[in-house]
């Protein structure tokens, strides 16, 4: 009886030692499982046409990006803004759809409160990228140098002029209204595409001015189709600088790198590093500051801080401007 109460007790612990043994080996797969992130291609969805500063930089951080992790990285661009940012929304929170996000995911809800998706409720951060330089920009032939002569050729044609945007409720479409009522200038709105759309209409002379990213339109200033008028930031020589010309008017928002919410935040702290590689390379570097793009790459956590604090200064301006909701 004894030899078999022990031999019984061996077999027990045999088993029990077995089963503890496969245990470990399946939270050991599935660890394994869950940190191999990559493992198919990643799509970046652009709220915006190629050409436009989210466009830009979403295309050099999905090339490097596709480059270190040997996965295809597809840019997807989506207008109007937002089809790309409910399209996202609705996308599985498993790291493999990305948002370019630029002012815009703050700035819409404070004028179109009839979104299909929640700014704030849908996405999460992985990483801000920066913000763009904005410029105040007029056709190089209507004789206008600056940001004066340009108020006072409002004024003498009142309501007779047009101004060039986005659809209503992009960033640039707030920003430009911002300016407007800085400014004091009546003006009709006209809405394009995109950015790269707008520009080359006022270019053309179709529009008489427009904000936008030195990004987008530094090519068109660069072949006199374009005067630059004012600046956020010292980058163009001889373009005085907005604080000093129009202090009322001040940069806001930024672009970052979203993902649906319930990403996992091992994912979302993977993209975050990524980006934070990828905007520490020389080569990006160069090309984002030689258009004027500020680079401020930040963890989620703090990307989801400055996201919220976006939304509310967006809100609190549309306010302070009278920008009624659409």
């Amino acid at each position: 009886m004894r030899v078999q109460g022990r031999l019984m007790h061996t077999l027990q612990r045999a088993a029990f030692a077995y089963v503890i043994g496969l245990s470990c080996a399946a939270v050991s797969g599935l660890t394994s499982a869950q940190q191999k992130f990559p493992t198919k291609p990643i799509r970046i969805v652009v709220p915006a046409t190629p050409g436009g500063t989210s466009d830009i930089w979403a295309r050099l951080v999905g090339m490097k990006m596709g480059d270190n992790w040997e996965q295809p990285v597809v840019i997807e661009n989506r207008v109007p803004a937002i089809v790309s940012y409910a399209a996202v929304a609705k996308a599985s929170a498993d790291g493999y759809t990305l948002l370019a996000a630029g002012p815009g995911v703050a700035a819409q809800p404070a004028v179109m409160p009839n979104l299909p998706y929640n700014s704030l409720r849908d996405f999460v951060g992985a990483s801000v990228i920066g913000y763009s330089n904005v410029v105040v920009v007029v056709p190089s032939g209507i004789g206008v140098k600056t940001v004066k002569e340009l108020i006072a050729y409002a004024q003498a044609r009142p309501g007779k002029i047009f101004y060039a945007t986005t659809v209503v409720g992009q960033a640039d479409y707030f920003t430009v209204e911002r300016f407007r009522f800085a400014a004091g200038i009546k003006a009709q709105h006209v809405a394009y595409k995109g950015q790269a759309e707008f520009l080359i209409e006022i270019a053309a002379g179709r529009a008489q001015f427009a904000t936008a990213g030195l990004t987008s339109a530094r090519p068109l200033i660069m072949d006199g189709k374009l005067v630059a008028l004012t600046q956020q930031v010292a980058v163009l020589p001889g373009v005085p600088l907005a604080a000093d010309v129009l202090p009322e008017w001040k940069q806001m928002g930024r672009h970052a790198l979203l993902v649906p919410t319930g990403t996992p935040m091992a994912i979302r702290l993977q993209l975050s590093k990524e980006v934070a590689r990828i905007l520490s390379l020389p080569d990006v570097r160069e090309r984002l500051n030689a258009v004027g793009f500020h680079i401020t790459p930040t963890t989620p956590e703090e990307t989801d801080t400055r996201i919220r604090d976006d939304v509310a200064a967006y809100a609190k301006a549309a306010k302070d401007i009278g920008l009624k909701p659409n």
